[in-house]
């Protein structure tokens, strides 16, 4: 039995504790002394949830700033809005945000994409634990209150990153000082697919303490083979009013999950993404060996429609994963000019990954903590200085081994067998072994025999520790009535050691340390051009780091650490306009950008990327219903930079044997290429996408409604050998209110059962080898009870 089941027994008393704390009823005499009690009920204010026009970003730019006045294309999220959505995870942020399009991250993303990048995950103004790549432990929503969706790199204020396409801020889940609150919704989907969250928040001193719970469980078959999705996530906050001057707000969470690393379908030819065709054949190394490796050549052997569940998985694989997380904020307001906040976070990470294919990726504890003390100082009725300083401690132990994984040799329509890589005794001795059986590479390489050549295959095995002291300072002065300027500078310094935590017997383990200052800042202006419209103007630059695993740092060349994994300098322009109707009944923003970043290869090298674009987004509202779309343009090209790819192109695993099938060039694969220097298009990424939602309301009791997107063709892979045509997907829903506390709700998702596909890796580098089916046609029904 999965160990997500031992919190059944949290799970069931929660709900009894929901219910009996609101259907006790009192004693007379308790009547009379006992004020009436404030019933809490959801849904009135709906619309107002449902739109982010009226939202409010605590900790980012600020301490409570509005949309409007904010220099940023932003997309807040209330957890209404989320639910309503059928947002889960970081890959369907799309269905509401423009350019988060992205790769599916083999199906357990991390982290977002925003503007063709990998982004950050803050929770209320921390930078959280990431993964590597984005290949890391999906993320759970149970803890949000509202999700804040930014473009670009992060404000001064959140200190240097490792990814600047932008970033998503979690506004945690708070009790209310004055009202109770309970929610239970239950849910069962196709293939077996069940979920409960329950959410419990009481007021412990009216005005004073409140504390909150909220259980996640999830329990899921998938529609792909061998494929599951079995998580339990545990929220605890609590909300202290210290004075009428302080408030502090501290929580706790867990997260545990076991899930599957799903590759997709491998050889993506055009055939298989126009009509599901499959290239049969198992591929076979130079030295005449069938199991999966590197220059393997398939010899075409028939072409037969595979099924879209068939996919590249295996029954014995592991993955799993585990955090806790700490946060406290505490606000003092000193006096009426200064307010004194400070923000603490700390999370422990353990991330397990063994595939038969020979991938390992074993995060033995990952330790992250930050303290960061910010002044908001009111100079006057028209200055304001926000001045602070932080320090970052992140601590990785993890091991890898990537470097004999081959996918496109693979035949899917063949035994498990085919599918599995188990190492020869030549490929043992490259390696360094963990556990019995279980072999990875070493945190650095070494030349055992003498005789000049290195004798161990590297990925991104390391014991790496990294101090981060930041200063920042940011000034904003109304210079007009209508014109209103911020500025900001910081500066970070990073004092990072890293050391080989496996080396091979005899040899002393490899060690190397390195410091360094990274320098930010930005400048915004904000002119009101009428009452209703804001236009902003802004411009940035930071220089961030390169990333790794658990956002370690691995030994390079030389085994020591490679200085350029800190110079990296990224460069962002923006103009756009926000408005917001006096009645409160739309609210719309158009941006336009420019932005210079850096994109960190698999090999562990990095490519210059710049992309240009436009996004924009408009949400309606009236008294029955409510409509939104979003639209975004995006051209994101190689700055004069190299690319890599795991396979040349598609036809390079196929021999020209069967050309009625396949005109294979016989190269081999997986054929690792690196590409010159180019202005090129970004492979897996979508010029134009759209996407809009609208929901009616015929009544109290019956709600309807229907949302969909779009993605204009692109290319899969560097070469632009294989397209994703062009794709759209159409979900509808409907929800009846039984009474006032009860109400149930369908989602059918992919209405019109479309074959749709997605990269499986952000940068493309499996453009070659790899593509995602994605779901066909499902539902879902959910029961949700208010208490």
């Amino acid at each position: 039995m999965h160990k997500g089941f031992v919190l059944t027994p949290i799970a069931s008393l929660l709900c009894a504790f929901a219910v009996q704390a609101n259907t006790d009823k009192p004693s007379d005499s308790e009547t009379a002394a006992a004020p009436i009690e404030r019933i809490q009920i959801i849904g009135e204010t709906r619309n107002e949830a449902l739109s982010p026009q009226g939202a409010k970003l605590r900790g980012v730019f600020g301490l409570d700033e509005g949309i409007l006045d904010i220099g940023r294309s932003i997309t807040p999220l209330s957890e209404t809005l989320l639910l309503d959505s059928q947002i889960t995870d970081l890959n369907s942020l799309s269905r509401l945000v423009p350019n988060t399009h992205g790769a599916v991250g083999f199906a357990s993303a991390s982290l977002p994409t925003i503007r063709g990048q990998l982004g950050e995950v803050f929770s209320n103004g921390l930078r959280r634990q990431g993964g590597n790549n984005g290949f890391g432990i999906p993320m759970s929503f149970n803890s949000v209150e509202q999700l804040d969706v930014v473009k670009g790199m992060p404000p001064v204020m959140l200190g240097t990153t490792q990814r600047v396409g932008g970033f998503v801020n979690i506004q945690s889940k708070r009790p209310s000082l004055t009202e109770n609150f309970s929610r239970i919704d239950l849910s069962a989907s196709r293939w077996d697919r069940y979920g409960m969250q329950a959410d419990v928040a009481r007021v412990v001193r009216e005005d004073e303490l409140a504390v909150r719970l909220s259980v996640e469980l999830r329990d899921e078959n998938s529609f792909y083979d061998y494929t599951n999705f079995n998580s339990e996530n545990v929220f605890l906050a609590a909300r202290l009013r210290l004075s009428d001057q302080a408030e502090w707000n501290v929580s706790w969470e867990y997260f545990d999950a076991d899930f599957t690393d799903n590759a997709g379908l491998n050889r993506p030819t055009q055939a298989l993404i126009d009509d599901g065709l499959y290239i049969t054949g198992q591929g076979q190394q130079p030295n005449g060996s069938f199991v999966p490796g590197a220059g393997a050549v398939v010899s075409p052997t028939g072409i037969v429609k595979i099924p879209r569940s068939q996919v590249l998985t295996d029954p014995d694989n592991i993955s799993t994963g585990s955090t806790h997380i700490l946060h406290s904020t505490l606000n003092y307001e000193v006096s009426d000019a200064l307010t004194l906040v400070n923000r603490s976070y700390a999370e422990y990470l353990q991330r397990e990954n063994i595939a038969q294919n020979s991938f390992v990726e074993i995060i033995d504890a990952a330790k992250t903590a930050e303290n960061r003390i910010e002044l908001h100082f009111r100079q006057s009725e028209r200055a304001t200085l926000i001045s602070g300083a932080s320090v970052r401690y992140n601590s990785v132990l993890g091991y890898s081994q990537f470097t004999t994984e081959a996918d496109n040799p693979i035949d899917l329509t063949g035994s498990i067998e085919n599918r599995r890589i188990p190492l020869t005794p030549e490929q043992q001795a490259r390696f360094v072994q963990l556990r019995p059986g279980l072999y990875v590479s070493p945190g650095a390489n070494y030349d055992i025999n003498n005789d000049g050549n290195l004798d161990f295959n590297t990925s991104d095995t390391t014991d790496s520790q990294t101090w981060q002291y930041g200063l920042f300072a940011q000034y904003q002065l109304q210079a007009t009535d209508r014109l209103r300027l911020t500025t900001g500078v910081r500066g970070d310094w990073y004092d990072v050691s890293a050391r080989d935590p496996l080396p091979p017997e005899g040899v002393i383990a490899a060690q190397d340390s390195y410091n360094t200052f990274l320098s930010a800042g930005e400048i915004t202006a904000l002119y009101q051009v009428t009452n209703t419209m804001n236009a902003y103007a802004t411009a940035a630059y930071a220089e961030s780091t390169a990333n790794s695993m658990g956002g370690g740092t691995v030994l390079g060349a030389n085994n020591e650490i490679d200085a350029l994994n800190f110079a990296t300098e990224n460069e962002l322009y923006e103009v756009g306009l926000k408005w917001n109707s006096i009645d409160s009944q739309w609210y719309a923003d158009v941006a336009a950008f420019q932005q210079t970043r850096s994109l960190r290869n698999r090999d562990g090298s990095n490519s210059g990327i710049k992309t240009r674009g436009m996004e924009g987004q408009l949400y309606f509202m009236a008294d029955s219903w409510l409509w939104n779309i979003g639209a975004a343009y995006l051209d994101a090209r190689f700055d004069n930079s190299t690319a890599s790819q795991g396979t040349r192109q598609v036809a390079d695993v196929f021999d020209n044997s069967r050309p009625d099938l396949i005109e294979g060039t016989g190269v081999g694969s997986p054929n690792f290429t690196a590409f010159p220097n180019s202005t090129a298009r970004i492979q897996g990424l979508p010029r134009l996408s759209l996407s809009s939602s609208l929901r009616y309301e015929f009544n109290k009791q019956l709600r309807v409604g229907v949302d969909g997107w779009y993605t204009q063709a692109y290319p899969l892979d560097y070469l632009a050998t294989v397209y994703i045509r062009d794709q759209y997907e159409l979900n509808a829903m409907a929800s009846y209110q039984l009474n006032e506390n009860t109400q149930l709700r369908l989602d059918i998702m992919n209405l019109t059962d479309e074959k749709n596909w997605s990269p499986v890796f952000e940068g493309g580098y499996f453009g070659a080898d790899l593509v995602m089916p994605n779901l066909p046609r499902h539902m879902k029904v959910t029961l949700s009870l208010r208490f």
